[in-house]
């Protein structure tokens, strides 16, 4: 029972592989913002460098419009982070979950 007490807890996300790499990221209340990846800790607070954030569309806070705002280098609290992605790479997959219907 020591060993396991002892044990360290890893990450089940590792972020390590997009260091210096760009990514994109959402946040609670629908902001997004990406930019490069230069440095985390494990309640995943984010270090970006380069940061462009995805304006909203006033009518409804959920829709993103084509106008940005550059940030620069900015802290993001892993707190509020819903979603990390790579900005490269990005593509729409088929919901694995929904049952094929023979018709």
């Amino acid at each position: 029972m020591a060993d396991k007490e002892k044990k360290k807890k890893e990450s089940i996300f590792d972020l390590s592989k997009y260091i210096d790499k760009t990514i994109r990221v959402k946040f609670q209340g629908g902001r997004e913002a990406s930019g490069v990846l230069k440095g985390f800790d494990p309640l995943l607070n984010l270090v970006l460098d380069g940061t462009i954030e995805y304006m909203r569309d006033p009518d409804d806070q959920y829709k993103l419009t084509e106008d940005t705002r550059q940030l620069g280098l900015v802290v993001c609290r892993g707190t509020s982070v819903v979603l990390i992605c790579p900005q490269d790479g990005m593509e729409a997959i088929p919901n694995p979950f929904i049952q094929q219907q023979d018709g």
